[in-house]
């Protein structure tokens, strides 16, 4: 059973925006969750991290989405993030994530992901 559900994703022209989504398949499923993110796969490349928020709001980016992406939940614990100037280096399939413990780029340390949902940014 997946318990994090993806939506949004799609094609978009460089400078353009989109916005993904990250609702619990089991409400509350992921209360005792600390930390929350986004990662991010480019064909033949690692997953990396985009962007994560702790329960207490705290929110971090990776250097290359700064000023660019923002990461929020709503009350229902849906994760969102919405992406702003897109570039083509955008491109990738887009992972929610969520963490027992601290917030880190190390995708091992992830408890739970979603399905992924494609992001296409053309020149």
């Amino acid at each position: 059973q997946m318990h994090l559900v993806q939506s949004g994703g799609g094609s978009v022209q460089a400078g353009g925006s989109l916005r993904l989504s990250c609702a619990e398949s089991v409400p509350e499923y992921t209360d005792g969750y600390y930390c929350r993110g986004w990662f991010r796969q480019a064909p033949e490349k690692e997953r990396e991290g985009v962007a994560t928020i702790d329960s207490d709001g705290t929110a971090t980016y990776a250097d290359s989405v700064k000023g660019r992406f923002t990461i929020s939940k709503d009350a229902r614990n849906t994760l969102f993030l919405q992406m702003n100037s897109l570039k083509p280096e955008d491109t990738a399939m887009y992972y929610c994530a969520a963490f027992y413990k601290a917030c880190t780029w190390d995708r091992y340390s992830v408890r739970l992901w979603g399905q992924g949902t494609q992001v296409n940014v053309s020149s």
